[in-house]
């Protein structure tokens, strides 16, 4: 079953509201503010609606506030896959997929990058399976869409601000519908 517009608005407004993982920000903020900063770098439409809805695997597979604190992994970048595939591109679902992979391969590659993660980023690093070897990173890169996530994943680590001003959650969900329309014109043609 595909999700629609209508469905992940919903999801937002259900559940939107939970923490984000022990961060001072709840799932919704910090969806908001992903889109938000890669607009201001200038993405196109399909990525920053990637990073609007990075984490929507988390609404979708409710494992409550800070899953690893219990040594959870809930693979939220592949939970909303098979929901988004029928209605949008890969230029969106492959930045969704590789972003926990894109943290593995950060740290392998910048000495500084694993001291800038917050507490709950360092401890699902180890539940997502640890810091690439430097082949795996080099392979990581290689990925297409690979560029792309590590942009989303340096998004991701900034979206925790307590009290960022952003736009609204009407202003990311006209993105991606603007998103799915594009992806829906291309599949007929």
């Amino acid at each position: 079953m595909a999700l629609s517009l209508s469905d992940i608005r919903s999801l937002f407004e259900q559940h939107g509201n939970i923490a984000y993982s022990g961060e001072p920000v709840t799932q919704l903020e910090h969806a908001l503010q992903s889109g938000a900063l890669a607009e201001e770098e200038g993405a196109a439409d399909e990525l920053v609606a990637a990073a609007f809805l990075h984490d929507l695997g988390h609404l979708l597979n409710l494992q409550g506030e800070t899953p690893s604190e219990r040594g959870i992994d809930d693979l939220h970048q592949y939970f909303a896959l098979p929901f988004l595939r029928p209605v949008l591109s890969d230029a969106v679902l492959e930045p969704i997929r590789l972003h926990v992979d894109a943290k593995r391969c950060l740290c392998a590659i910048d000495n500084t990058y694993l001291s800038l993660l917050s507490a709950d980023s360092v401890r699902s690093l180890e539940l997502q399976g640890g810091i690439f070897s430097e082949e795996d990173a080099a392979m990581f890169l290689k990925r297409a869409y690979a560029e792309d996530a590590v942009r989303l994943r340096k998004w991701d680590d900034r979206a925790k601000a307590q009290n960022r001003v952003t736009p609204d959650l009407d202003h990311y969900l006209d993105v991606v519908e603007r998103v799915m329309q594009r992806h829906a014109i291309a599949a007929v043609v």
